[in-house]
């Protein structure tokens, strides 16, 4: 409804110009009064009033508080988790030997296959034979000849004796004949070294496998002149079993010799009891589970690290020589409270988490430990039972008014087997 007070306004103003009486003027006053009255509720509709309500100012309107957020949270309860430390290591044979040419001559034949498996004792190159034939059969020749001549002395010692006592000869000439029996005796010794020596070198034209292993690349190849100083034919690495070289820094390692005390008082005895498994590129244990055979004495001064070795079972050649793993080691247990690490933020004080205390988010600062699988081990801040927020965290404010959902259960490794997956005491992950 429109209101126009254009004509009562008018007239009642023109009235009173001309000096109208009384009676006139109070009867434009009152035209006016009506006309204010029409318009009362068309203002009214249009926007209430100075002291009406706004609109739509009702509970959940534009003016009112918002509804809670919904945000999903996890029950906590304190357990005991073992303290699991991840290091990268590098795999290396458990044997690893080089083939080299003993003696100089020329390469004829290569008789094993690149990569292949090989036996203890197995030939897989041979060197020109024919100069150490020969030389063999100079040695022999003289020991031959070497042989004569010691026959031929002690038959002259011999003969001399008797006269040399009957004095029909000078002692002088019979104890020459002695010293010419010995010396012949002594180049027979001689002689027969130097056929050893050329039976040995003629061996040596046979290049054997001395363990059983796996033969890499021919460093040579056929026909190449070989000889000690430049010799190196291929290698042999034996991988079943393999051994795994890792570090630990001086806390981590302090935290696995407490637990290997705690496990057995012998320190021998505790190395070999001190389980040791290796993870994937994912994360996930690959199923294989060692032990330590070697602990070092020494830090290394420039990484202020302490050398660790494992050994593990390798009969299918899954874990090669030079591959990079990782290498975990379970070095005791501790008591805390799982929390995803989505969950868990970083501020100056520290870490903290979100907590649902009598339905509104409340900020709650924490001390962590390592990682458990896809969560952290809080040990310190929370309570049994606290409801830890983990999801919309940018949206949250102290105070702000939410609505928990239950998510999965607390405790659940995010990969490998027997709930000890890819986790880490503090500082353990490089």
């Amino acid at each position: 409804m429109s209101c126009n007070l254009a004509l009562p306004l008018s007239i009642s103003y023109a009235r009173l110009r001309r000096g109208a009486h009384t009676a006139a003027h109070g009867a434009a006053v009152m035209l006016m009064a009506l006309a204010l009255a029409a318009c009362g509720p068309s203002a009214d509709k249009a926007g209430g009033g100075a002291g009406g309500p706004p609109k739509g100012g009702g509970p959940g309107g534009a003016g009112g508080a918002p509804p809670p957020m919904a945000v999903t949270v996890r029950s906590v309860m304190q357990q005991t988790v073992p303290v699991l430390i991840d290091a990268v290591g590098q795999a290396e044979g458990s044997k690893e030997v080089e083939v080299r040419a003993r003696v100089s001559g020329l390469l004829e034949s290569q008789r094993y296959a690149e990569g292949e498996r090989v036996k203890a004792g197995q030939t897989m190159f041979t060197i020109e034979r024919a100069p150490f034939e020969i030389a063999l059969a100079q040695a022999k020749a003289g020991l031959a000849q070497q042989q004569s001549l010691l026959d031929q002395a002690q038959r002259e010692a011999k003969r001399l004796q008797p006269l040399a006592a009957m004095q029909a000869i000078s002692q002088r000439e019979a104890d020459d004949a002695q010293s010419s029996s010995r010396n012949a005796e002594a180049g027979l010794s001689v002689a027969r070294a130097r056929v050893r020596e050329a039976e040995l070198n003629l061996s040596y034209t046979t290049a054997k496998a001395p363990i059983a292993g796996t033969a890499g690349r021919a460093e040579k190849s056929i026909g190449s002149l070989v000889g000690p100083t430049d010799g190196l034919l291929a290698r042999i690495f034996q991988s079943d079993p393999i051994w795994v070289r890792f570090a630990f820094n001086d806390s981590e390692l302090t935290q696995l010799r407490k637990q290997m005390a705690n496990r057995s008082a012998g320190a021998n005895n505790a190395k070999d009891g001190t389980p040791v498994r290796l993870l994937g590129a994912d994360g996930k244990a690959l199923g294989v589970t060692g032990k330590l055979n070697f602990t070092g004495s020494t830090v290394d001064p420039k990484l202020g690290t302490v050398q660790l070795r494992a050994v593990f079972p390798n009969p299918d050649l899954q874990f090669l020589p030079g591959q990079f793993v990782k290498a975990q080691v379970q070095a005791g247990e501790q008591k805390g409270w799982l929390v995803p690490q989505a969950a868990v933020s970083t501020n100056e004080q520290g870490k903290a988490v979100w907590v649902v205390r009598d339905g509104k988010a409340m900020p709650n600062p924490v001390e962590v430990g390592g990682w458990f699988g896809g969560d952290w081990i809080v040990l310190k801040g929370l309570q049994d039972g606290d409801q830890v927020v983990t999801d919309n965290l940018m949206k949250l404010r102290p105070g702000a008014p939410v609505q928990p959902k239950a998510a999965g259960p607390a405790g659940a490794p995010a990969s490998g087997a027997s709930g000890t997956a890819s986790a880490a005491a503090p500082g353990a992950s490089r």
